[in-house]
């Protein structure tokens, strides 16, 4: 696969030690509920990922086996989201993850973020080609299986509830709300999640942005100060590691446009 592109921001507060890792281990994934893990091998992985050296993190998790798998998946995933140029690419590493993940989902049909790594990447792999042409491929149905999966498994799994939002979100935002019911799609369902989302991750920046973004689809332009509030709470975000840096400079970023 083609060079990554590097982290661009100093990561010297996302570099953590074992001992560090595990007393930050509960915030750090308060977004997955990924347990701590018992493989040593797996837990430098996720050093790495929250280093933002997504690379090394995606590698070192193959390289794990089974126990790392989730890591490299969010690596790649998080990764493609950000910072991979090449649209072409990024789709390719959405549907990798989307492929490596159901394998997961095969070996370990309990493990919630099996699940939620294939509904990412195919949320974000349909966003790329376009929702209503997803929508016509049948992603959608996959997507909201997976992540009501997600979330029976793990009723905590606070970005599970994001996605399944933004899910909501996207696809009445695309084809309205009359076809949306057709995929299982409604307002205050997708409201609901985004709410849930925000109670079990309240520190969340990337929580405040899709929930913003989601408010303006479902909502429309009368919830438009909402959503920017939102947006400046996400912006004013201490991040803890390298992707929630992403997420908050995403959201400075959006409040300068």
């Amino acid at each position: 696969m083609a060079k990554w592109t590097a982290f661009p921001y100093d990561n010297a507060d996302y570099v953590y030690d074992a001992a560090a890792l595990k007393k930050h281990w509960a915030r750090l994934h308060a977004g997955d509920a990924e347990p701590y893990p018992k493989d040593e091998q797996v837990l430098a992985a996720w050093a790495l990922f929250h280093a933002g050296d997504f690379h090394k993190a995606h590698e070192a998790g193959l390289k794990a086996g089974a126990a790392g798998v989730s890591v490299a998946n969010k690596a790649q995933c998080i990764y493609a989201n950000y910072l991979e140029k090449s649209e072409k690419t990024k789709l390719a590493m959405f549907m990798e993850a989307a492929e490596r993940a159901e394998a997961q989902q095969a070996a370990e049909p309990k493990n919630a973020n099996a699940w939620y790594w294939q509904a990412y990447a195919l949320g974000r792999y349909s966003q790329g080609i376009s929702v209503a042409k997803a929508l016509a491929q049948g992603l959608g149905g996959k997507v909201k299986a997976a992540l009501e999966t997600a979330i029976k498994l793990a009723p905590k799994h606070a970005d599970a509830h994001i996605a399944l939002g933004s899910f909501h979100a996207e696809v009445i935002d695309k084809v309205g709300k009359l076809l949306g019911r057709t995929q299982g799609a409604d307002t205050a369902t997708g409201l609901k999640m985004y709410k849930e989302a925000l109670k079990l991750n309240p520190t969340s920046a990337i929580a405040m942005i899709e929930y913003a973004n989601g408010l303006v689809m479902l909502e429309g332009d009368k919830k438009m100060k909402e959503a920017e509030k939102l947006y400046a709470d996400a912006a004013a975000c201490k991040p803890l590691d390298a992707m929630e840096r992403l997420d908050v400079e995403m959201a400075k970023a959006e409040l300068e446009d």
